[in-house]
């Protein structure tokens, strides 16, 4: 019983110092948000400032940044058609290698895999020299095809959903007359919406976060992106860590939105292939 009880308490500590780890960060930056630049250097970074000395200046100097709505502006494009492609060719592509049986199959799908497992940042100069011959240099089309061409992974969700929807299903739908493009459209896809959202939302957060892509094949100020944004406050001319921080809190809202509506399909969309019937 002693024993059960010290296993019970050091899961739970371990546990609050995880929960510690995540939200500290977060903490701190929000506390760096309310303070003036004196109370950055005089009070603690585990505290807020006295209730009179918290001030919103910080705020409302990022909202009024001409090129917060730039980033915002691009960032969303960026992610609508990002986000569009991905699931459009996940899905087909996946429906294929799941459904149909065609010579070099598994060289197909090994090449899909090794390419997931290839670091991004191995193959950097020769993308860069793609990118660049394509003449998407410097324009939203630049993190766009990289977005759409270099992550697999909605590959994989799709792959796993898919297997678990019968086979029956498809051969219904066929006997009834329907085309295979019908079968895909009016059956396949709607059933897909659980491992949809996953995406979406994966996708979507990965986009939003990313600074580097952005910043190296979109110097330009009015291609700003939301992160590249903030590289403003961060400089040696115009740092500003209390206005860092009120642009990463502002910034952070989108993700948090994205998530809290689509929360419910993530566990649904990743673990689909976990067992099959």
């Amino acid at each position: 019983m002693k024993k059960q009880t010290l296993q019970q308490g050091v899961k739970q500590i371990i546990c609050i110092m995880m929960v510690l780890v995540v939200l500290a960060p977060i903490a701190l930056t929000l506390f760096a948000a309310f303070k003036s630049k004196a109370d950055m250097v005089n009070t603690s970074p585990l505290l807020l400032p006295p209730f009179a000395r918290i001030t919103l200046e910080n705020f409302q100097k990022v909202l009024n940044d001409k090129y917060l709505l730039i980033g915002f502006k691009n960032t969303g494009i960026i992610l609508a058609v990002s986000i569009f492609f991905n699931v459009l060719f996940g899905t087909i592509t996946a429906f294929i290698l799941e459904r149909f049986n065609f010579r070099l199959k598994k060289f197909v799908m090994s090449l899909f895999f090794l390419g997931m497992l290839i670091p991004s940042f191995v193959t950097e100069i020769a993308r860069f020299k793609i990118v660049t011959g394509m003449g998407l240099y410097n324009t939203l089309g630049a993190p766009i095809i990289i977005y759409v061409a270099s992550d697999l992974m909605q590959l994989y969700i799709y792959r796993q959903f898919i297997s678990t929807l019968p086979v029956s299903l498809d051969e219904s739908a066929l006997l009834d007359g329907c085309s295979y493009f019908g079968l895909f459209t009016r059956i396949i896809f709607p059933l897909l919406a659980p491992a949809t959202a996953t995406v979406v939302i994966i996708k979507a957060i990965t986009i939003i976060n990313d600074m580097y892509i952005p910043y190296l094949y979109m110097p330009k100020n009015k291609l700003r992106t939301l992160t590249t944004f903030l590289m403003n406050y961060a400089n040696a001319q115009q740092g500003s860590w209390q206005k860092l921080a009120a642009g990463i809190i502002i910034i952070m809202l989108p993700t948090i939105l994205i998530y809290i509506f689509f929360q419910k399909y993530i566990l649904a969309g990743v673990a689909a292939g976990a067992v099959k019937e």
